[in-house]
């Protein structure tokens, strides 16, 4: 079978929008383009960008000032939304959506990544939007390395996988970069920030919140890690590739970047993981140890299926944002705008 067809099988069945099922609306919005990226700035890059540190400044990435253009904006009675594109690294422009809500001064952020291979088109949804900066909140959406509109100018043979250690340490370096940029725009309060990762993005999330502080709270969706378990029982691995994974050169280049070392070292209470039972992309070796590995009572919540998942999440009040809104920074924040 394929590799593409695998990835959409393992996708479809785990249900890549499970999260936000009963938002699941197309209409997209209108955007008023200010294509400003023929002049935007070039990005000062790295002669190596060194993947087996999770810090952002130790990897040599980040270059004297980052690089952003207006691509399009649009305002709406409820929020106003921008599509950015970002740029510190040459050849490795970003997409980046920064979905405001109305009546809020500087309100707290939340990042949402994705699973490979999600593109950006989520974060286009009027649905989605109004969903995400329900009770003023921001939200910032973008994709991984080698993902979307991040995958080109590559050999085919060439992919999120193969490249595990640059697709991982590449992305963990990006979120860092992120967040210092949004704290330059001085409408958006950095000093508390809130990530959603989905499965691949889940990964990078714990890496990310281990480098960064002000990555205060993560919730996690189906996380990938332990990456012998991982790489020798995903089915989203084409079996003809998979022995190439087991090669200890090729685990040895991951193991730094994998989340079950990172896990225990986050505070009680600042993560979560979401696992639904039976999977299909992430083994229950796998899930089994991840779940083990998390710090705190209560941190770790498993469905049986995806329905319960979903059922959940509609009669629920969303962990992250309640976690934000009880913050310190953020009650300031919120105090701020009476």
């Amino acid at each position: 079978m394929g590799r593409n067809l695998v990835l959409a099988t393992a996708l479809f069945a785990m249900g890549l929008n499970l999260c936000f099922a009963q938002t699941v609306q197309t209409t997209r919005q209108k955007e008023n383009v200010e294509n400003k990226a023929s002049s935007m700035p070039s990005a000062t890059a790295p002669k190596a960008e060194d993947w087996t540190t999770l810090s952002a400044e130790k990897s040599g990435l980040k270059p004297p000032a980052i690089a952003w253009a207006v691509i399009g904006k649009s305002e709406l009675p409820e929020y106003t939304s921008e599509l950015l594109r970002v740029q510190w690294r040459g050849g490795d422009p970003i997409d980046l959506y920064v979905i405001r809500p109305h009546g809020v001064e500087k309100p707290p952020v939340i990042l949402y990544l994705y699973s490979f291979p999600a593109d950006t088109d989520r974060f286009r949804q009027d649905a989605w939007c109004k969903y995400v900066t329900k009770d003023g909140f921001a939200a910032v959406g973008f994709v991984s390395a080698l993902t979307g509109q991040r995958y080109h100018t590559r050999p085919m043979r060439e992919w999120f996988i193969s490249e595990l250690q640059e697709s991982l340490g590449t992305s963990t370096h990006d979120v860092q970069m992120i967040i210092d940029y949004l704290a330059t725009r001085g409408d958006i309060d950095t000093t508390e920030v809130g990530m959603l990762g989905q499965g691949s993005g889940g990964t990078i999330a714990i890496l990310a919140a281990a480098a960064d502080s002000r990555i205060a709270f993560v919730d996690t969706i189906n996380l990938w890690g332990d990456w012998p378990d991982w790489l020798k029982e995903s089915p989203i691995i084409p079996e003809d590739e998979r022995a190439n994974y087991l090669k200890p050169e090729f685990l040895t280049k991951v193991a730094m970047l994998d989340p079950l070392l990172y896990l225990p070292q986050l505070k009680a209470g600042r993560v979560r993981v979401e696992q639904v039972i039976g999977d299909p992309v992430t083994p229950k070796t796998a899930q089994g140890k991840l779940a083990a590995s998390v710090p705190g009572v209560d941190a770790v919540v498993q469905y049986k299926d995806t329905t319960a998942q979903i059922r959940a999440w509609t009669g629920q009040k969303w962990w992250l944002k309640e976690q934000l809104r009880i913050s310190p920074s953020t009650t300031k924040a919120e105090n701020n705008t009476h």
